[in-house]
């Protein structure tokens, strides 16, 4: 702008490109994800894809390419800097409950043995109509032992960041509206994954949210 570099939209810029960078890093772990597993590929999420995420999610960066933020370097990149660790954060939890996963629960989380629930379920076996009973661990340590989905906590902090990047001091409350919809989104999501967690492992489910009552912060939700 005016021949001047604008921090703000920079660091914007990179922060999402390096984003996408462990995205597609990590993309099996979003195939594990509730969007996925619960909502499969619908109309709604194939929306959500095509038109949403692309108009909605940068939205704040494409807003500074007429609106600078007028930001100086060392705030720009002190923003941009949380927001790595926020996207850092959020791939080790995720990466924490993967290796815990892979390893059936015989690995350490965080220097010590993890602690869990050992959870029994049944489901329909299609081809014979019988049901079979199935286990899975629910990890109750490292990050997971500070909240169910403490990794959405760091995905709040990146959007956050992004959006602060574009100055809503000088720019308004409209260059929020990614983290706030986010907000709303991961809240909603957190308790589909309550409500879906209840009805398939009833009294051990029970039993994690006794280990872990917090949703997404700690001490707080």
């Amino acid at each position: 702008h005016d021949n001047e570099m604008d921090w703000g939209l920079f660091f914007s810029a990179l922060s999402q490109y390096l984003y996408l960078v462990k995205f597609f890093f990590w993309e099996m772990g979003y195939m594990r994800s509730i969007d996925i597993i619960v909502d499969r590929a619908g109309y709604e999420i194939q929306w959500g894809c095509l038109v949403w995420v692309p108009s909605v999610y940068t939205f704040h960066s494409r807003f500074l390419v007429q609106n600078p933020s007028r930001l100086s370097f060392n705030t720009a990149l002190g923003i941009f800097i949380l927001s790595m660790a926020g996207v850092l954060l959020n791939y080790a939890a995720d990466r924490e409950r993967d290796i815990f996963r892979a390893s059936n629960g015989k690995c350490k989380v965080w220097g010590s043995h993890p602690k869990y629930i050992t959870a029994k379920y049944t489901i329909v076996d299609r081809k014979t109509g019988k049901e079979v009973e199935k286990t899975s661990l629910l990890l109750a340590s490292g990050f997971w032992g500070m909240a169910r989905h403490f990794q959405y906590f760091f995905e709040l902090t990146a959007a956050y960041c992004w959006c602060l990047l574009a100055n809503p001091f000088q720019n308004g409350i409209l260059v929020m509206f990614y983290a706030m919809f986010l907000t709303a989104l991961l809240v909603d999501r957190a308790k589909r994954d309550t409500d879906k967690c209840r009805l398939k492992y009833g009294k051990y489910y029970e039993e994690y949210c006794e280990l872990v009552p917090y949703k997404i912060v700690p001490g707080v939700f």
